[in-house]
């Protein structure tokens, strides 16, 4: 199993920033992709950004050029850097992995529990 663990949201004003973090934990042997989520009450949740494992990233247009995502392997984390937030931007954040565990060739995928991000004057 794998345990993640946000933190960093908060109430932010518009054109302020923010920054994510994410640590995994577990049995990991190895994380392919590490990626950010947001959901908003009444809407689907959307992708935000991920990064795979060599470093490769996308983005949601909406964020493109104000989001940075960036992983520590070292550490299992995963960081979303967050500049220029405007009120659309309010929503809850999830991280979410894709995985593989010690001793078996699966991969599964984990989600954090989640962080509220609010952006208001």
């Amino acid at each position: 199993q794998v345990q993640l663990v946000e933190s960093g949201g908060g109430l932010v004003q518009p054109g302020g920033s923010l920054r994510l973090s994410c640590a995994a934990s577990g049995s990991i042997f190895s994380i392919y992709v590490m990626a950010w989520h947001r959901q908003v009450p009444g809407k689907q949740r959307e992708l935000v950004a991920n990064i795979i494992s060599d470093g490769t990233t996308v983005y949601a247009d909406s964020v493109k050029g104000r989001f940075t995502i960036s992983r520590d392997n070292a550490k299992n984390t995963v960081y979303l850097q967050m500049n220029s937030l405007k009120p659309e931007d309010t929503a809850v954040y999830y991280c979410n992995v894709v995985a593989r565990l010690v001793g078996g060739p699966t991969t599964y995928i984990y989600w954090g529990q989640g962080t509220q991000v609010t952006v208001s004057s």
